[in-house]
């Protein structure tokens, strides 16, 4: 017995023993994970990283208030931005429970004057963010005087409801906070209180989320904290956005500690049924069959194969990320008091890989330009669109047809690494073992493109030019738009110019120039006596500049 007692013991030792180890282990990782881009002295973060249920990992980082000199703590209050719209949809979801609604009710029904424009649109559209209507923080007219002004929910969609329709609902999938504002202000119609007193009665109440609330200015919130922007490489206080503004699409706040409740009360049903979780955290589809990465108020995605379900916000002078995995029940919060921290979701999607046993370990490995040649070509995907894979003096380079490049890494047989992102290109190959395909898998949904036979991509490799024979090219080149296009140069190297953005271009070829970050060349023009006369840029389409100065 003694013997046995003695065991047992010991077990229950090692077992604490080894979660302490462990323990010890994922605060090492995760603190460098951290400090790697923390300014100590800026504007900070608060982490929460829990599994199973149990907290594993709580830290505060950076500054509370730049003013005051205030270090930030695991308790501050932070706006959510975007996250408010898991609050919102629940809000929906446990109002079609109850009856009072359907997902599948006209908009008109509830907000009777509003011009659909002879479409239907459903309250499933504004979840999904598939409705069409234009977002109203991205319209013209969403100045920074308006930003500054307090407006009610009416008088906040009638700021856009005249606006035209940017596809027929069901069509597209485009990020709208217009529908968010239209669902908080169905909210308020059926349920009889206003947005903010029925996210407190019906969510933040029960479930103990003390320090959780709408995000009212005159309100007196208990350490709710300032909010920073960047300019340059000083931080200052964010630009004044009246709270009103966000409303159901954004203007809830809350600490790291509220989230995981939360989190812990949605995947455990407390919040909604079974039957509406899981619709609310299936992707949808659109009307020609293409599956999107959102479901009803949540992103879907995936860490390292794990199916992902998630949120980022941002607002002025915060961003945020929420993110949970089923496999493993792991969630990570992150809230930032800096609008100009905007990698969240990579942060949050790294310490939740690390806590799943496979954290995003990357070896580059070296590869001929005879070995890269054979990626080369144009990809196309069903409903994406097409990529291009070019050779760049001894670099691939990956690009929609005109736009940014960006140099992907060899890691391994036919896997590449996209930039410093966490996605990865898998290249697979034919019965002639051809590269006929690659898969584009990052933190959203994976995306097949097939390589395709239309359109030939050049090989491009940087020659040598003495300095001052770059002077040359330089000068003012007008299109016959009258938009004028200007070549500068700065010691060895030559740059294309509009307003305050400057390129660099690269010469491969006699007069021939290629755009390093861009799909664009320039090819110069001369007269009979070789000076140079205009230019001819080739991106998307070709246009003849004629040199005026």
């Amino acid at each position: 017995m003694k013997i046995k007692l003695k065991r047992n013991l010991c077990l229950l030792l090692l077992g604490f023993l080894s979660f302490a180890v462990l323990g010890q282990a994922y605060e090492t990782a995760f603190d460098a994970l951290l400090k790697e881009q923390q300014d100590s002295s800026g504007p900070g973060k608060v982490v929460l990283v829990a599994k199973d249920g149990e907290v594993i990992y709580k830290k505060a980082f950076g500054k509370a208030n730049l003013e005051l000199d205030v270090e930030m703590d695991t308790e501050h209050v932070f706006r959510l931005g975007s996250i408010t719209k898991q609050f919102t949809a629940a809000a929906i979801l446990k109002l079609a429970e109850e009856g009072k609604l359907s997902l599948k009710d006209d908009i008109t029904k509830f907000i009777k004057d509003y011009p659909v424009h002879g479409h239907a649109i459903t309250l499933e559209h504004l979840l999904a963010h598939t409705s069409g209507i234009r977002n109203y923080t991205n319209l013209p007219q969403f100045t920074a005087e308006v930003r500054k002004k307090d407006y009610n929910p009416e008088e906040l969609i009638n700021f856009f409801k005249d606006g035209p329709m940017d596809f027929s609902p069901g069509e597209k999938h485009a990020y709208s906070n217009s529908g968010y504002i239209l669902l908080g202000r169905v909210i308020e119609i059926v349920s009889g209180k206003m947005y903010g007193e029925y996210i407190d009665a019906a969510f933040f109440q029960p479930l103990g989320m003390k320090n959780s609330f709408y995000d009212y200015s005159s309100k007196l919130i208990p350490k709710r904290i300032p909010g920073y922007q960047k300019k340059g490489n000083t931080y200052e206080n964010s630009d004044y956005l009246s709270m009103t503004l966000p409303y159901a699409a954004g203007s809830l706040v809350s600490t790291v500690e509220d989230l995981f409740i939360w989190n812990e009360a949605v995947m455990g049903d407390f919040v909604l049924s079974t039957k509406s979780r899981e619709k609310a955290h299936a992707a949808q589809v659109l009307n020609n069959g293409k599956i999107i990465d959102y479901g009803l108020g949540w992103r879907l995605g995936n860490v390292q194969g794990s199916p992902s379900i998630k949120h980022g916000g941002l607002v002025n002078g915060f961003t945020s990320n929420a993110l949970y995995l089923p496999d493993g029940r792991i969630f990570v919060a992150v809230l930032s008091n800096c609008d100009c921290t905007r990698s969240l979701d990579v942060l949050a999607s790294k310490m939740a890989a690390i806590v799943l046993g496979k954290p995003y370990q990357w070896k580059e490995i070296e590869l001929s330009n005879k070995q890269l040649e054979p990626y080369k070509g144009v990809y196309e995907s069903e409903y994406e669109g097409q990529k291009m894979i070019s050779l760049q003096d001894g670099d691939l380079m990956y690009f929609n047809r005109g736009g940014s490049k960006s140099k992907i890494h060899p890691l391994g047989k036919d896997q590449f690494r996209l930039g410093n992102s966490l996605t990865v290109l898998q290249f697979k190959r034919n019965s002639n073992k051809n590269r006929a395909s690659f898969e584009l898998k990052g933190l959203g949904l994976p995306v097949k493109y097939d390589r395709t036979s239309s359109g030939t991509i050049p090989t491009l490799k940087a020659i040598q030019i003495p300095s001052d024979a770059l002077e040359r090219y330089t000068g003012e080149y007008r299109f016959p738009s009258k938009f004028v296009f200007v070549i500068v140069r700065e010691g060895n190297k030559l740059y294309g110019q509009v307003g305050r953005d400057k390129k660099e271009i690269v010469p491969y070829g006699e007069n021939k120039f290629f755009a390093k970050e861009i799909d664009a060349r320039i090819i110069f023009s001369l007269d009979n006596d070789g000076k140079i006369i205009g230019l001819t840029k080739i991106q998307n389409d070709k246009m003849y500049a004629e040199k005026i100065k």
